[in-house]
């Protein structure tokens, strides 16, 4: 699996960024996508994560400004983040997982990553 994240950058508090994610390799390996979130010195967190028939699943912190959508044919993964905090500055990285027992629990392949800083 291969994920390339890109997106990323500088926003003022209340701004708005969209990642992206360019995704491909063996599409079971895939059907669970997800962005994780994380600061030097503190664990990775969930964002988000989307199962391949459009369920989605958010970080509490995120709910109501933060969207993960994808496209199976386009083979992309996104993150709209409106209404940015300075607490959601983090290195945002794009994850993928399989379907275990119909659950997306585990998210192995990873990104580099695009930092979010918000001031």
């Amino acid at each position: 699996v291969q994920l390339v994240e890109s997106g990323g950058g500088s926003v003022q508090a209340g701004g708005s960024l969209r990642l992206s994610c360019a995704h491909s390799g063996d599409t079971f390996l895939r059907s669970c996508m997800a962005w994780f979130r994380q600061n030097p010195g503190k664990e990775r967190e969930k964002a988000a994560h989307i199962e391949r028939d459009g369920k989605v699943v958010y970080l509490d912190s995120v709910k109501g400004r933060f969207t993960i959508s994808r496209d199976n044919n386009l083979d992309r993964l996104y993150l709209q983040m409106n209404n940015l905090r300075p607490e959601d500055t983090a290195m945002y990285y794009c994850s993928s997982g399989p379907t275990q027992d119909g659950r997306c629990r585990l998210f192995p392949w990873q990104g580099q990553g695009t930092q979010v800083t918000v001031s």
